[in-house]
């Protein structure tokens, strides 16, 4: 059987390409994330001056030696277990730093590192800005534990950023206006990083890092969108190409390989067109359908290896380009194995997108390019965000993006003709009129992969 090692690699399309008709190319991510530099860093070492509060807290260090990824320490503090969803004083373990010289975050989004010992421990962790000892404030969701996939693992650090776009709510002197622009972005003198537990017993947080980076109005002044699609739909080449193709949008397109040329799925000549006569981006989902219905997380690290080389040698031996991979399912945890599956994905990806969404956006460049996050579902059918009328109406997420920066990547699976029946189906009327808003506001339209390089 094959070793990981040896998937690398695979047969050339042309004997000219690999220097000689014996050897083989290498495989590999094509594209390096770029990294976003702080303007303002606490890394909590010595003398760092920020204390602990809140009624549900059982301990706390905060000069914790133990663990640490930066310097030579961490702020540690564990829950007291107790915690109920109304978040109140008595519910809340928080780190905080309270008048403060006062900082402008006009341009800037906030980006923490954090682990949690066990997320099923866990409700939600918050972050705050504020003044006059947080009696005038804006909230973050930073993340909120699910039943199903969660952007924060337990046991692994990991990099959240706050964009003034995902604001959750104002209070005091601050507020929000109809189309979620907040009343000031300087001169903040307090923050409060807040952890509220399940109520289910005592959870660990230590946070190593809150900076201070340029967010994505810095270089798209207007917001950006990536519009993506999943499973190969062939409706998305005869309803969806055309509405982008009348503004000139380019979209990514990820690829359940042994299913192009199938009924009701993109033929190879499809997907080339869209390549390259519309400039789209043809990235990777799934090597075979068998594993996608399976999810990554629902099978072995050496299947997931085989399918996830095996798709990347099929796009290039195909002469598709995408350095970009989507998860089947959204799903990027760890195999049945026990091994991350974004580990494996990135030795073949530059990119892995999943599709949660649920509290925040992603920032260009991203902190964690192997877990994108991205708004699913978008359909009459659904309620909420992802609804076509609220995605484009006042205060939506194209809103938020546009006035208040933001990277939005919009995940459609299917456009058709007729009614939806799921929210996997967006009509072709409503799949326009999102295009005519993205339009109307001058954002700007790129594939994933483009971002990234």
């Amino acid at each position: 059987m094959p070793t990981f090692s040896s998937r690398i690699f695979a047969r050339c399309r042309h004997p000219a390409e690999c220097g000689g008709p014996l050897s083989n190319p290498i495989i590999a991510p094509r594209s390096v994330p770029a990294w976003a530099p702080a303007k303002w860093t606490q890394n909590f070492q010595a003398g760092h001056g920020w204390s602990i509060a809140g009624g549900n807290v059982g301990s706390s260090n905060l000069n914790d030696t133990s663990e640490f990824v930066r310097g030579t320490q961490s702020v540690s503090i564990t829950t007291a277990g107790h915690a109920t969803e109304n978040g109140a004083g008595v519910d809340q373990a928080n780190v905080q730093r309270l008048a403060a010289p006062a900082l402008d975050l006009t341009g800037k989004a906030i980006r923490l590192l954090f682990k949690v010992s066990d997320v099923s421990k866990l409700r939600w962790i918050s972050f705050y800005v504020g003044t006059a000892n947080l009696a005038n404030s804006f909230k973050w969701r930073v993340h909120t534990h699910t039943g199903t996939q969660n952007w924060v693992q337990t046991g692994e650090w990991v990099m959240v950023t706050l964009q003034w776009g995902d604001v959750q709510s104002a209070s005091g002197a601050f507020s929000l206006s109809s189309s979620r622009v907040p009343s000031t972005t300087t001169g903040f003198t307090d923050m409060r990083f807040q952890v509220i537990d399940a109520g289910t017993g005592p959870v660990n947080v230590r946070l190593q890092s809150v900076e201070l980076v340029d967010d994505t109005s810095v270089s798209y002044s207007e917001g950006l969108v990536s519009i993506t699609f999943d499973d190969s739909w062939a409706d998305v080449f005869d309803n969806g190409r055309p509405a982008m193709d009348t503004y000139g949008y380019r979209g990514t397109t990820y690829t359940i390989a042994d299913q192009i040329g199938t009924t009701a799925k993109y033929t190879t000549a499809q997907l080339r067109a869209a390549q390259d006569l519309s400039g789209w981006e043809v990235a990777g989902h799934s090597h075979r359908g068998l594993i996608h219905e399976k999810r990554y997380d629902g099978v072995t690290a050496d299947e997931v290896d085989t399918d996830a080389a095996g798709l990347r040698a099929w796009l290039v031996e195909n002469g598709f380009h995408g350095d970009s991979f989507a998860y089947p399912g959204g799903r990027f945890g760890k195999t049945t194995d026990g091994v991350s599956v974004e580990s494996i994905v990135a030795r073949y990806f530059g990119t892995g997108r999943s599709i949660i969404a649920e509290d925040n956006r992603e920032i260009t460049p991203p902190p964690m390019p192997y877990r994108l996050r991205s708004l699913t579902g978008i359909s009459s059918f659904a309620n909420g965000l992802s609804n076509p009328a609220n995605l484009a109406g006042p205060g939506g997420l194209l809103d938020r993006a546009q006035q208040s920066g933001g990277w939005l990547i919009l995940c459609f699976h299917r456009v058709i003709d007729t009614a939806p029946t799921n929210s996997a189906e967006c009509h072709r009327d409503d799949f326009a009129a999102i295009m005519r808003a993205i339009n109307a506001r001058g954002m700007a339209v790129l594939p994933v992969g483009e971002v990234i390089k």
